[in-house]
């Protein structure tokens, strides 16, 4: 009887601790717990909103420095933005530099907390982001939801889940002869850096530098596009008011736009420790260039020509499941994406089944703006930001047309019946490119769906590698054999296997090699790059220090003391890096004087 008392109440205690474990694990603060916030969306972005419509849409205002905003899919003003000045873009990197410091101290748990609010607000808010995106880009509500706001929060995912990993300091391997220290390599924050970012992704291309660099410690300022001023102010908002509400300054990160001429001011700033540069290689040699004044590191993000190579080996499932993802890879954001697919290369087997099965898809597909077509019309193409290419695009055609291309679909610029004043280009199917064509060569960041022929895997990847380029690439099959050769030779950053541009959705480093630029943000690599990695040895053991042998102290002593120290510093290489053991015991001897 003893003993069922002395169990039940060795029961019961358990019971009473466990319930009070419990009750603590449900009640306890989780000190990274987001924090509820609101920003305010902008009046346009509101369904039914309509707008002045412009006659001649352009960002200059004649007699006036400001930028004029407008919706490139309809030609409605948005506002206009006064674009910063040199003064300006010294009291922001000023603003940065003082915030940057305390921020610096904080821990991954508080930098963590930051991300988890602004990925509750995108989660809670994806619709205005979406209609913010579109109003200033043009694109539509898909193209923001996979483009803006997946990847988007994929990031924060990945930082908050693995930030913390890549940063935390780094034990590294010793040697024998420098057994008794600890090698270690820091991550710390450089202090202000810098992004200038392209117009096509205005709401991933503004958060993605300003997610790794605060996370990593630094201050951030960013330079949008004056393409696309007017969504800025509320996408930095976000990030903003996420460190306002998280007790953080918001002056840890600076939004400016402005003319190019004044950006030269930000890009060669003493003050500025780093620079993401996302856009044009003509623009990239200004960009880096002027960072080159101050010596600052560029990590330069440019165009490409990305090729998708498609083996003739698939069956008729996998063919139009292929053909799908190559539709997207093309049309997505009207072809104004930097990793869109620019070239579609096919081996003989399939190029005629292509061609066949995408004409009538591509000449189905309809351009529109999505906010304001009528309910349930559905829009697969959204606007171009701005005409300024259509003229070249034209002349491409034709040139590849006189040379033996066939074009199959589209062709020209399209004056919508809705929308006379929006910015579109028909989507285009142009056949039989080889890659003499100029248009097979330029970057051409439209709806234009390339379609070259190859006659083997080898031919393919020689087309592949004949551009500057060298961004992503893409190969569609079944043979293990020809997608892995495909993988080894093909001359790219990034290369995706029966799938389009999927590295950046598990960060994986981002970025291209040749005349796509160099460097890498994204995944572990990209937030190493935005850190200072500072090499530390310690002692191992206490006691035991470094200290210089009497025959190699200097000044040197005696006579035949240089010939003593020479065969010692002999003796040390010997004992440290002959591979066998004789040579080891060689080594000792020279050091001994023996």
């Amino acid at each position: 009887m003893e003993h069922l008392d002395e169990y039940s109440t060795l029961v019961l205690g358990a019971v009473s601790a466990a319930t009070l474990l419990f009750l603590y694990l449900l009640l306890r603060t989780n000190p990274e717990a987001p924090v509820p916030y609101n920003v305010a969306p902008p009046e346009q972005a509101q369904p039914g909103w309509r707008g002045q419509t412009l006659q001649d849409p352009t960002l200059k205002v004649s007699g006036s420095s400001l930028i004029q905003c407008y919706a490139p899919a309809t030609g409605e003003a948005l506002g206009r933005v006064n674009p910063a000045t040199a003064e300006g873009i010294d009291r922001a990197i000023a603003k940065a530099k003082e915030a940057q410091v305390p921020w610096a101290r904080t821990t991954f748990a508080e930098r963590r907390k930051v991300l988890k609010t602004m990925l509750a607000f995108i989660l809670e808010n994806q619709e205005t982001i979406a209609r913010v995106a579109c109003l200033d880009s043009g694109k539509t509500m898909v193209d923001a939801a996979l483009g803006e706001i997946l990847v988007t929060t994929e990031k924060l995912r990945w930082t908050i889940r693995h930030g913390e990993e890549s940063l935390r300091s780094e034990r590294r391997a010793t040697n024998l002869l420098m057994m008794y220290k600890w090698n270690e390599v820091m991550y710390q924050p450089l202090g202000v850096v810098a992004a200038c970012v392209s117009w096509n992704y205005p709401f991933h291309n503004l958060l993605s530098p300003i997610i790794a660099s605060i996370f990593a410690g630094n201050a951030i300022v960013v330079k949008g596009s004056e393409a696309t001023a007017w969504s800025s102010s509320y996408f930095t908002s976000i990030v903003t008011r996420a460190l306002e509400a998280c007790g953080h300054s918001p002056n840890i990160v600076q939004s400016v736009v402005c003319w190019p001429n004044v950006a030269d001011h930000l890009t060669s700033h003493p003050d500025i420790s780093h620079i993401t540069f996302i856009g044009s290689r003509q623009v990239a040699h200004h960009v880096c260039a002027s960072a080159a004044k101050a010596l600052t590191p560029v990590c330069v993000e440019l165009g490409g020509k990305d090729p998708a190579i498609v083996l003739d080996d698939m069956s008729n499932g996998n063919f139009k499941r292929v053909a799908s993802i190559l539709m997207r890879g093309v049309f997505q954001s009207a072809g104004q994406n930097c990793i869109g697919i620019e070239r579609i290369i096919a081996l003989p087997k399939v190029h005629e089944r292509l061609i066949e099965y995408l004409t009538p898809k591509i000449r189905a597909l309809k351009p529109g703006s999505v906010l304001n077509a009528p309910r349930g019309t559905a829009i697969d193409v959204g606007a171009s930001i701005s005409p300024a290419s259509f003229h070249n695009l034209e002349s491409l055609i034709a040139d590849a047309v006189k040379g033996g291309a066939r074009l199959l679909a589209g062709g020209q610029r399209y004056s919508h019946p809705d929308y006379p004043h929006g910015h579109y280009f028909t989507p285009t199917f142009l056949a039989d490119v080889t890659p003499s064509m100029a248009i097979a060569q330029q970057e051409l960041f439209a709806p234009v769906f390339l379609l070259m022929r190859a006659s083997s895997v080898t031919n393919a990847i020689e087309m592949a590698n004949s551009t500057v380029y060298a961004l992503g690439a893409s190969v569609y099959g079944s043979s293990t054999h020809d997608l892995e050769r495909v993988v080894r030779e093909v001359n790219a950053g990034m290369v995706a296997v029966n799938d389009f541009a999927v590295t950046y959705m598990v960060q994986l480093p981002f970025g291209g090699v040749k005349g796509s630029g160099y460097g890498r943000f994204a995944g572990t690599e990209g937030l190493r790059s935005l850190c200072n990695a500072k090499a530390v040895t310690r002692d191992r053991w206490p006691g035991v220090k470094t200290s210089i042998p009497g025959p190699m102290d200097i000044p040197l002593e005696g006579a035949g003391a240089g010939a003593g120290a020479w065969r010692m510093a002999e003796g040390i290489v010997w004992f440290g890096y002959a591979p066998g053991v004789m040579g080891k015991l060689h080594g000792i001897g020279q050091m001994l004087g023996i």
